[in-house]
């Protein structure tokens, strides 16, 4: 392989022939290889898994993690532990591939990995280094954690992915037509490219667009721009020059609001997160136009085929043999971690996703007497899973997981698992009648999981937020939370109010349809089975990215047009 005039080793198709370079910290392309933390790592490996059969023009740049994200291990009270084990990584190449990038005043050597195309059936992916012996042991350490909790090593690693990636594509001769920020991350590549063009704007614009996946101004990455400049965040210009040029007068460098003025075009990851953002960012001057482009999932990687073709087939006992087939096989691994027998023959439903606040694990359970009658409930029986991985230094969060986990201990039909990542998550889709979704409306930018959730058989069950208004008809092929005008509400009346919904929805609606009709249940499952194998397949979701944001044609900014509802239109 030839890695100093690259290109893409397979035929492109002429409808995607512009060259992408997109940029992520994490890609979840296929369990065995862990540098992904969540929800971002599984839109960006699903998107390259689509470029690749679509046979797009695109090459992803990534961070290859010494360590992932974390291991989820248990204390021996079983609550979490957080482990670290050193990953190894045989199916990489190496490139041969080392250069030099100034983090900190101080040259860092970078080796670079490549992941070919045939090894997971995905577009090809780059992966940078740190960790070799050319570097002190601090500068290797930049690419041992996904997500660093240490602010000088996560600025060191946001240099990395931006400013080290554009450099990268010079290496291998891959001149990008359009540079993809997935999160903005990597928006330290909008100065490297700054000064690469002499200084002007307009040509980093011309070829910059970014994805925005955080839908509340708070939650956007922002670091005191004295460290940025001391770590040599902004490849060389001065902290003044950094203020004209962004537009960013205070102390606090604001990545995302960076993003949306170097970037010619920005999208939402679904509509009514586009909504969300051009409201929250609509009071700041020079923003790019923001669009929607609704994330999706890889069918062909996650759906059960054999479900479908039962489905395709009308063979309704050979569908429901299945899916309880599908479950007897995840019970597998809950009896093997936590002991417990489930049984395919009871309704199961699922929470599984990382752990964070607005996600509220553990809602379900914040009213004991209603979960005791539901899991007491001897006409409709219930079992109850949950799996996710909080971050590793969210005390909260990680507090929520171990109480979930004291609580399973005095029910036999309630587990919590460890090891959420690609393979438990496609087991637990498969495990599951209803997948339960229920953060607090509109944290939730697009939520992908119940996407995969459907492939599987599941139903979702959510409050209104991300993807679910674009998908869920309620009782047809999902069910949902009715909004409510939550700007009103505090956030105790806000929990209280989906609470109560979503007893109210399972008692009346969900287990009595389960258990007293299971043909018309049967039926829900499909509908849900094939809406989202039509609309949120990423085949879909990559072929809009080419065709809604790397082919729209570059309007300056002073002739900037309006965008309407029609330029968001799928």
């Amino acid at each position: 392989m030839n890695f100093t005039s690259y290109q893409v080793p397979y035929p492109v198709d002429n409808r995607y022939a512009k060259r992408v370079a997109y940029f992520s910290m994490e890609f979840a392309i296929h369990q065995p290889l862990k540098i992904y933390s969540g929800g971002l790592g599984f839109l960006s490996g699903s998107h390259l898994r689509s470029a690749y059969e679509l046979r797009q023009n695109l090459i992803g740049i990534g961070i290859l993690w010494k360590y992932g994200y974390y291991d989820q291990a248990r204390n021996q009270d079983q609550s979490l532990q957080v482990t670290w084990m050193e990953k190894i990584y045989s199916f990489l190449e190496d490139t041969g591939i080392k250069f030099s990038l100034t983090i900190h005043e101080h040259p860092v050597w970078v080796k670079v990995m490549y992941l070919p195309p045939t090894t997971f059936n995905s577009a090809p992916l780059f992966l940078m280094t740190t960790d070799i012996p050319e570097n002190d042991y601090i500068s290797q350490t930049i690419t041992h954690r996904l997500y660093d909790a240490n602010v000088s090593t996560k600025v060191a690693q946001f240099i990395l992915l931006g400013a080290g990636g554009a450099r990268l594509l010079e290496e291998i001769g891959f001149d990008p037509e359009v540079y993809h920020l997935n999160e903005a991350h990597g928006v330290s590549a909008a100065f490297y490219l700054y000064q690469k063009y002499g200084k002007d704007r307009e040509e980093v614009r011309k070829r910059l667009v970014f994805t925005t996946h955080t839908p509340e101004e708070a939650g956007n990455e922002k670091h005191d721009i004295y460290l940025c400049a001391k770590m040599s965040y902004f490849s060389g210009l001065s902290i003044d020059e950094v203020r004209e040029l962004t537009g960013i007068t205070d102390d606090q460098f604001n990545h995302s609001l960076a993003a949306l003025r170097f970037a010619r075009i920005a999208n939402g990851v679904s509509k009514l997160h586009g909504e969300v953002s051009r409201e929250m960012w609509g009071k700041y001057e020079d923003i790019c136009p923001i669009l929607s482009i609704t994330n999706a999932q890889n069918w062909r990687y996650w759906s059960d085929k054999a479900l479908y073709q039962a489905g395709e087939e009308a063979n309704d006992a050979k569908f429901d043999d299945r899916k309880k087939w599908m479950k007897k096989r995840a019970f597998e691994i809950v009896a093997d971690q936590t002991g417990k027998w489930f049984d395919p023959n009871v309704f199961t439903i699922v929470w599984a996703r990382r752990f964070a606040g607005y996600k509220r694990a553990g809602l379900i359970a914040s009213d004991r007497e209603r979960f005791e009658a539901l899991l007491n409930n001897a006409k409709h029986p219930v079992q109850i899973i949950w799996a996710g991985k909080p971050y590793p230094v969210d005390y909260p969060a990680i507090s929520e997981f171990n109480y979930l986990v004291n609580l399973s201990k005095s029910y036999k039909n309630v587990a919590v698992l460890i090891g959420y990542e690609l393979s438990l998550s496609k087991r637990l889709k498969q495990a599951a009648d209803c997948w339960l979704n229920n953060p607090r409306v509109p944290r939730e930018a697009s939520g992908t999981s119940g996407m995969t959730a459907a492939m599987n058989g599941a139903v979702n069950f959510s409050t209104n937020d991300g993807w679910i208004p674009e998908f869920v008809h309620h009782g047809n092929n999902g069910f949902v939370v009715p909004p409510a005008d939550y700007a009103t509400m505090n956030v105790q009346e806000q929990d209280q109010y989906d609470l109560d919904q979503l007893y109210k929805i399972l008692n009346e609606e969900i287990l009595p349809l389960y258990y007293d009709e299971p043909d018309t249940w049967r039926q829900v499952v499909k509908n849900g089975m094939r809406d989202v194998q039509i609309t949120f397949n990423s085949n879909r979701m990559a072929e809009e990215y080419y065709e809604l944001l790397y082919k729209r044609p570059y309007t300056p900014p002073t002739a900037k047009e309006v965008l309407v509802e029609d330029d968001i239109a799928h």
